[in-house]
């Protein structure tokens, strides 16, 4: 029987979890994504690999039994060991979009809502495509509904009603700022809200861009306040990766030298 807990990020920098930077002419360094609805992920494997990066460099050894072993040459099996923690995937709950006259609302949609509703235990119904928070801001059209507008058009909120238990404690977003759109429509407005950076190499002696290496790149990232949601399994309790608080900045994937990456993780359920 394992013990139930998951945890919730939020990007205080622009997050890339994807392809490594590379010096191809216009290679775009695409983040992983959901295969459903498209929209940025953190893979397991990332999550558990900076909990034990950081608790080694706590107590070293203690990341082998919650982590697991790693492989040891010439041992039977490679002298694995299962760990005691299981990570998931990290899934977007809400991500801010640029919407002209907000300036930015955070959208989601029913399918990671009801990933986050598992996880959490939420009991209120998923809300309906279309739904905006009460308060919330737009242009008034006929029978008193209203419309946002994006880059990509229009969308008209059909209907109205409290979305906070939607939203984690601890994550400061105006309750008035919050969609959830389609299943569809997510994937069009996810492209259009991602962090996207052009960089070069340049050559060594002068600030000058390095053509015979093909020194142009292109990088994407989940915008800085995005949350999303990751569940835990963990078949003792007693864990603490953070010591006596539950709430720490962690920095997830890579081109930390850059400014990315950095993450506050808070863990909830059944840990310690």
């Amino acid at each position: 029987m394992y013990h139930k807990a998951y945890g919730i990020i939020k990007t205080l920098a622009p997050l890339h979890v994807g392809a490594s930077a590379g010096e191809e002419t216009g290679n775009l360094n695409l983040i992983f994504r959901d295969q459903f609805t498209q929209t940025g992920i953190i893979p397991g494997s990332s999550i558990r690999g900076r909990f034990r990066a950081d608790l080694r460099e706590i107590q070293e050894g203690m990341e082998k039994e919650w982590y697991g072993h790693p492989a040891v040459e010439g041992q039977k099996d490679g002298g694995t060991t299962e760990g005691l923690v299981k990570f998931e995937y990290a899934s977007l709950l809400w991500l801010p979009v640029f919407c002209p006259g907000q300036p930015v609302v955070w959208v989601s949609c029913p399918r990671l809502l009801k990933r986050y509703q598992k996880i959490a235990g939420i009991s209120q119904d998923v809300p309906e495509p279309y739904t905006g928070s009460q308060a919330l801001q737009g242009r008034q059209i006929e029978q008193g509904r209203k419309v946002l507008f994006f880059n990509l058009g229009f969308l008209e909120i059909e209907q109205e009603q409290d979305l906070s238990p939607w939203v984690p404690d601890d994550i400061d977003i105006a309750d008035n700022k919050l969609v959830v759109v389609d299943d569809n429509d997510i994937f069009s407005l996810h492209d259009m809200a991602l962090y996207r950076q052009s960089r070069v190499r340049l050559l060594d002696e002068m600030k000058k861009v390095d053509t015979q290496t093909g020194g142009f790149f292109n990088v994407e990232a989940l915008p800085e306040a995005s949350v999303l949601v990751f569940p835990i399994a963990l078949k003792e309790k007693g864990w603490s990766p953070f010591g006596n608080s539950a709430t720490k900045e962690l920095y997830f994937g890579g081109l930390e030298s850059v400014g990315f990456g950095r993450c506050e993780v808070t863990l909830k359920g059944e840990y310690q």
